[in-house]
């Protein structure tokens, strides 16, 4: 069970290395540079954009990307000191939780531990730690996914789970909220346990969450400990789901993550820094739009990755410095982000985030929210997220339509071919008052919504929807575009209706 703070939680997830522009491999004659204010800088705009927590990637010691440890007690001298680091952690002062990001399957082949235990040999203790093989005096170790630099731990020595329980409690001490660990799906689930009932012993209101990408995601949470883990289900589904034009697997998905929900509360994402950027993904920002309403309408704990706000570009490649499209700088502040001249869909993009965020404030049940298919072909989706003890619901129809109804699928743009799609955020009044005229959806939504005429045009009959037998109101009634890719949330109870629904909407 996840600590009660947890339920309220909505993360900025930030790559410090890439965020600051650090170097991209460590220089042990260079002097100690002082990046992590730079991150500090952006916890306004995090603020600002609605969100209370602060994901951070590595930011201990190691040799090049973060992910090979040379020194989890260290700050990475490129991103500044220990100072540097705790001034951060004092963001709960602006009621910012901070989340650090954990290698404990896995240290770099720097790290002085496995130095160590080369230069002893197989008879000394720092051999313990590590699977190495010794076969005619040289040795072979194992390394994570074919990665020679990336040294294995020995998870069954009872001095690595030492190890990793001390390290992950001394930065708890230290002021963090809790723990990202990477890669948790590579090591036993029973090291896990000892490691986790250790930490918890100390740290009972830590929020433990480890990456996962396949398998079974409630028996690793029940083995393990952790409170939760990464949801790349539902990431696959939601992109693969507007670039495929088959919302039917996104819906068949739902039913898996709220199966999910009745053993923990996922961690849900549309990307993150090992993964193709959101947009580049599906082709363009509004159809971005789209999965950003689904991550926010349905159960879960939501990190949005640091430019996708901003509708930043990026493919991930399979190479060296594969990564460095999708873990790009930051400008020194907000206000040196580009401006529409240079990147048109930005600030589109953010303020989509920002009243989505704001809905997903408002209404902090959908953290638990189980989802209910209403209406499903291969462009359009209606589905309604209602609260686990049926207070409460909203209901949100997604529509992948070109002008016409034609239905295209987008090709895949990288960093350097950004296409601008005008989109934005409004209440169904604003949308009335825009002048644009409103029709109901082709076809009719089985158990209704309300959808509402445009000037000059009168409204279809008001259908109620199931919700409104229980609550004893219909629908809210919302816009929906004619012929265009549309992106609607409507509240459909007397809980939820004290607020706009909102609609994320844009034309191509």
């Amino acid at each position: 069970m996840a600590p009660a703070w947890v339920e309220h939680a909505l993360w900025w997830h930030v790559y410090p290395l890439g965020f600051t522009g650090a170097e991209p491999a460590a220089d042990t004659a260079a002097p100690v540079t002082h990046r992590l204010a730079h991150v500090e800088r952006w916890l306004d705009y995090l603020v600002d954009l609605g969100l209370n927590g602060l994901a951070l990637g590595p930011v201990f010691a190691s040799a090049t990307h973060g992910y090979d440890t040379v020194d989890h007690l260290r700050v990475d001298p490129r991103l500044g000191g220990r100072a540097d680091l705790d001034h951060l952690l004092a963001a709960h002062d602006r009621g910012v939780r901070v989340l650090l990001d954990g290698v404990f399957n896995h240290v770099g082949d720097q790290h002085p531990l496995f130095r160590a235990a080369l230069a002893g040999g197989p008879g000394s203790p720092e051999a313990e730690l590590f699977r190495i093989r010794w076969a005619d005096g040289e040795p072979d170790w194992d390394c994570f996914e074919g990665h020679r630099s990336l040294v294995t731990l020995n998870h069954d020595s009872p001095r690595v789970v030492d190890l990793v329980a001390d390290v992950m409690t001394h930065w708890l001490d230290a002021g963090a909220d809790g723990w990202r660990l990477d890669a948790a799906y590579a090591a036993p689930t029973a090291f896990w346990r000892q490691v986790t009932d250790r930490v918890r012993a100390a740290h009972p209101d830590a929020y433990l969450m480890g990456e996962v990408i396949h398998g079974d995601y409630p028996g690793f949470v029940a083995e393990s400990g952790v409170d939760s883990v990464t949801q790349y289900e539902l990431w696959k589904a939601i992109w693969s789901s507007v670039v495929d034009r088959n919302w039917h697997e996104l819906a068949w998905t739902l039913g898996r993550h709220d199966a999910f929900l009745d053993a923990f509360v996922p961690y849900t994402f549309v990307g993150n820094h090992d993964v193709t950027r959101i947009a580049s993904r599906v082709g363009d920002a509004t159809l971005a739009g789209h999965a950003l309403v689904v991550l926010m309408t349905v159960g879960g704990t939501p990190a949005v990755y640091y430019g996708d706000e901003q509708a930043y570009r990026g493919v991930k490649e399979d190479r060296a410095g594969g990564d460095d499209a999708v873990r790009p700088p930051y400008p020194p502040a907000p206000e040196d982000l580009a401006g529409p001249d240079v990147a048109p869909d930005g600030r589109p993009a953010h303020d989509r985030h920002a009243a989505l965020i704001g809905l997903r404030r408002r209404h902090p049940w959908l953290h638990t929210a189980r989802t209910h298919v209403v209406e499903v072909t291969g462009t359009r989706l209606a589905y309604e997220s209602r609260a686990a003890d049926g207070s409460a619901a909203l209901l949100v129809a997604l529509n992948l339509d070109d002008e016409g109804g034609r239905s295209r699928r987008p090709p895949m743009r990288g960093p350097s071919r950004p296409r601008a799609h005008p989109a934005r955020v409004a209440s169904p009044a604003a949308a009335g008052r825009s002048g644009r005229r409103s029709h109901p959806p082709r076809g009719p939504v089985p158990g209704g919504t309300c959808w509402g005429g445009g000037p000059g045009r009168a409204a279809p009959p008001t259908t109620r929807h199931p919700a409104a037998g229980r609550t004893g109101q219909g629908a809210t009634r919302c816009a929906q575009g004619s012929g265009s890719r549309t992106a609607t949330v409507t509240s459909t109870s007397p809980a939820t209706s004290t607020g706009p629904a909102a609609t994320a909407r844009g034309s191509s």
